[in-house]
């Protein structure tokens, strides 16, 4: 991980020293244990501010939409294929942003991390290799880092930068492993299980719209639920407004969704928020063949037409 900071540093400091770019978005250290939090870096002599950990679990791509200046971004896998949906959205060029490219071993839950030394408290963390070190003031302990990786970083199948200008550290092997499993089990599930799990996560809710926020590919100007001439949908804590407000924020993710998780690891409910946006992206996987994020050339099926559209959704009377 020193390596990866030190090399990070190195194409920051160069980028900003020859005015290639005008800041760098990467993490710095938190404030408290198992925190990495993003930052903006426009000067050369504040690059050591940059780090690169297990806890770099935002999705900086969420700061790039519309920003008019020249950017650097320190992308993982899920921050590239983000950026490659909003470049081919339009909200930022490809000639504006320089993507430094580091490849992902998974990032850490911290909140496994702290309930596996729970109630005891956590003062420092340090990655060796595949161990994750925890210390505290009365104790250390050394566990495997496989074990404490967030849900969406498990079914990752695509841990490197699938674009990249500056490759930080070498490419992580990637796996071929079932990412809809646990949706192929929703899917098994009867009309009313599916709709009593999904009530049941979205009465957690709060409409704190943390998940909206944290999503690189939620940049509208003014969001449906935010609007009031018209206004769609109530601004309560009313289960059906806040059914419609998951409903219609899934389906305006359909075919774009990277599934970073940002979304669910920013609620404070716990909600299983990545279920919907899951189940579409597989539909959009399993009809049109598309992930999305992968290619800059490939056009997103909702932004396209084909005569040969199974249309599978047309139910004749």
């Amino acid at each position: 991980m020193r390596l990866l900071t030190t090399r990070i540093r190195e194409i920051a400091r160069k980028l900003l020293r020859e005015k290639k770019v005008q800041v760098v978005i990467g993490f710095e250290g938190g404030s408290v244990p198992l925190r990495s939090r993003p930052c903006f870096v426009r000067r050369e002599e504040d690059v050591e501010r940059l780090v690169w950990n297990g806890f770099c679990e935002n999705n900086v791509a969420r700061y790039a939409a519309k920003r008019k200046e020249k950017m650097a971004i320190v992308a993982k896998g899920c921050d590239s294929r983000a950026v490659v949906e909003l470049i081919k959205e339009n909200q930022i060029a490809r000639d504006q942003v320089i993507i430094i490219g580091v490849p992902c071993r998974g990032m850490i839950d911290r909140s496994r991390v702290e309930a596996s030394v729970a109630p005891r408290r956590i003062q420092h963390t340090e990655e060796k290799e595949d161990l994750l070190v925890i210390k505290g003031s009365d104790f250390e302990k050394s566990v495997a880092r496989s074990d404490f990786l967030c849900e969406s970083c498990r079914s990752c199948n695509h841990p490197n930068p699938v674009l990249a200008d500056f490759l930080v550290g070498e490419p992580v092997a990637e796996e071929d492993r079932d990412p809809f499993a646990d949706i192929e089990a929703f899917e098994a599930m009867t009309t009313e299980e599916r709709w009593t799990y999904l009530s049941d996560e979205v009465n957690k809710c709060i409409r704190c719209y943390a998940c909206r926020n944290a999503c690189p590919l939620c940049y509208c100007p003014e969001c449906f639920v935010d609007a009031t001439l018209p206004q769609w949908i109530g601004k309560s804590t009313d289960s059906s407004d806040t059914m419609i407000f998951h409903l219609m924020r899934a389906y305006h993710l359909a075919g774009r969704c990277v599934a970073c998780g940002a979304c669910e690891r920013a609620c404070p409910m716990g909600v299983d928020i990545r279920k919907l946006n899951r189940k579409l992206l597989k539909d959009v996987k399993d009809l049109f063949d598309y992930e999305a994020g992968l290619s800059l050339d490939e056009v997103s099926p909702l932004a396209t037409f084909r005569p040969d559209d199974p249309e599978q959704f047309i139910v004749n009377p």
